[in-house]
């Protein structure tokens, strides 16, 4: 359980930076209240959606995205992030405390693809190196290319 923190829009642009000129499907892992997801949907990402517990914030994601006019555009799924299968994702957002990011990582590393980027926000991966960063303090969020991920790896 990671408790609810929603990210501020300077988070959210310096998230999207990351994910710029990018293609591929989309997803926030614990996607709050959606308001990455509706981000990067906006910005071109798709498909877009994101995976989310909390049936509070599925609701409040859900009816953001009907207010937005991308209902059935975005989705946002009640799924538990270590069950998915994120082999087709390209881009992979993070807003998760510093305790889930060592497990997470090695889900990542086994189920990415090479040219998937994982962009964090709030707190690095602590075993990787980012290919970029943007911004500082709690605005910084840290990019990490799969590819270049795995290869410090070995």
């Amino acid at each position: 359980q990671v408790p609810y923190q929603p990210s501020s829009p300077r988070q959210v642009a310096n998230a999207l930076a990351l994910l710029r000129g990018r293609a591929g499907k989309t997803v926030d892992l614990g996607s709050g209240d959606g308001r990455l997801v509706l981000e990067a949907y906006r910005q071109g990402l798709r498909p877009a959606l994101g995976y989310e517990l909390n049936p509070w914030l599925l609701c409040l994601a859900n009816y953001r995205a009907w207010r937005a006019g991308y209902r059935g555009k975005v989705s946002f799924l009640k799924k538990d992030l270590w069950k998915v299968n994120l082999s087709d994702c390209h881009n992979v957002i993070v807003f998760l405390a510093p305790s889930v990011k060592p497990p997470l990582a090695s889900k990542l590393l086994a189920e990415l693809p090479d040219d998937a980027r994982v962009v964090a926000g709030r707190f690095p991966f602590p075993c990787w190196t980012p290919s970029s960063t943007v911004g500082q303090g709690l605005e910084q969020v840290w990019a990490y290319d799969m590819k270049e991920v795995r290869r410090e790896a070995r």
